[in-house]
């Protein structure tokens, strides 16, 4: 198998089954619900991981929680702690309904810091970091590899972090004092503080999978600082850490990127409740990973209408043998999963249900295939709902989709009516 690598702009390959294969994918800041958006790396990653392992791969996929962080005390100050598990609560519940299972690991920032204080020390004890004022930053200037990853020339890399208590702007903390209105904070040789972000990752990386392990992913948007500071910081200490870097494309909205920042987020769990987890499985098999995916009315109603001719073709007779080589071809190669969708049309085209079924598990989509019928007041309900869409009495619909939902089944629109799908 081969993967696009951001460090050296290449297609790299994997070392052959059994492995093992070690994968650090960075997860949410949890501070509120994870928009669409956020769903993108924790679905390619759990993908990956279901592909590698019915390819005879032994694999480990860590996932983590960042629950310290400047955007969670400003979220809630003075209950910041509450805050993030709360929103670590919420990002389980909303990612558990794609059916995917969970990674091996998720630790979170919290549970490590002593692991971040002890390679921060260790930093120190280098001179690539130092102390400044109860901050400590590391030295870019020592790390002389600093920039490859973003393409960055050393001279021209720009400050991260304005504090004129550095030696050099472009210095990037590793641990802050704790400030007024930071309701957590941790004891350390440098006094009461918290870790910064990216030593958060290099540290839980680190102790489930070791200083050395195979994949490193998460969003385009993180390549520069959050990465490029991973790399510096581990390998300064000698560590090999991530050999390959996958960095997916991002989701965009109208056609600009979705961020809770920009005020065009739109919360995963309203996708699901409307959509459905099969639909917006779908949508994202669409895109391939690296590239960037346009959500919208538009591309949701393609991926439904994509989900039902599936479920259609399912509910029909085997009529031949589909190429799995083929399909495993395309996923070896670069993970492409817009090929993988067109193989599974055309198996769907000719009848070829057994490597559908096969192909669909890989992606979570083995539910395409229920045919589960539903209690007739289940029935009676979604008739409703049918005929207050068709009154145009959308909250009265929502409504009903809601009852729906709590009773454990799925409603999606179709041409010409609806299905009903039990719950995941």
């Amino acid at each position: 198998m081969r993967l696009y690598d951001t460090y050296t702009r290449s297609l790299q390959p994997l070392p052959p089954p059994p492995g093992p294969i070690g994968m650090y994918f960075c997860g949410p800041t949890v501070y509120q619900r994870i928009h669409v958006g956020n769903a993108v790396p924790f679905v390619l990653s759990m993908w990956l991981k279901r592909w590698l392992e019915r390819s005879g791969y032994e694999t480990r996929l860590v996932v983590n929680i960042t629950d310290i962080n400047d955007k969670i005390y400003d979220a809630a100050p003075g209950a910041s702690a509450g805050l993030a598990e709360r929103a670590t609560g919420w990002y389980v519940d909303d990612t558990d309904r794609f059916g995917l299972g969970r990674p091996d690991f998720e630790p979170t920032a919290v549970e490590t810091v002593p692991d971040q204080i002890a390679m921060i020390e260790a930093l120190i004890g280098l001179d690539v970091a130092y102390e400044s004022g109860g901050d400590v930053y590391f030295r870019v200037a020592r790390y002389p590899a600093y920039g490859r990853l973003s393409r960055q020339k050393l001279d021209e890399v720009r400050e991260q972090e304005p504090n004129a208590l550095k030696e050099d702007p472009r210095d990037f903390a590793l641990w802050k004092a704790n400030k007024p209105g930071e309701d957590t904070w941790w004891p350390s040789p440098w006094g009461h503080g918290r870790p910064g972000w990216h030593i958060e990752c290099s540290a839980m990386s680190e102790k489930h999978l070791g200083t050395s392990f195979e994949i490193h992913g998460g969003g385009l948007d993180l390549v520069f600082p959050h990465h490029e500071n991973e790399i510096a910081q581990s390998r300064a200490l000698g560590h090999d850490f991530a050999r390959l870097w996958m960095h997916n494309g991002m989701l965009s909205l109208r056609g600009e990127e979705m961020h809770k920042s920009a005020g065009n987020a739109v919360e995963l769990r309203e996708v699901l409740e409307r959509w459905g987890h099969e639909t917006l499985l779908l949508f994202f098999l669409t895109g391939h990973w690296r590239k960037p995916l346009d959500f919208s009315e538009l591309t949701m109603n393609a991926a439904a209408a994509q989900a039902e001719t599936l479920r259609n073709a399912l509910r029909g007779e085997t009529r031949s043998t589909g190429d799995w080589e083929s399909f495993a071809a395309a996923l070896d190669d670069d993970f492409n999963t817009p090929a993988a969708l067109a193989t599974f049309h055309e198996w769907a085209r000719v009848g070829a249900l057994e490597e559908l079924r096969r192909g669909l598990d890989v992606f979570g989509l083995a539910s395409l295939a229920d045919r589960a019928d539903a209690p007739s007041h289940i029935v009676a309900l979604a008739d409703a709902r049918d005929a207050a869409r068709a009154a145009r009495d959308f909250a009265e619909a929502d409504r009903l989709r809601d009852e729906l939902a709590a009773a454990g089944w799925d409603v999606r629109d179709a041409s010409g009516g609806y299905d009903l799908v039990p719950r995941q």
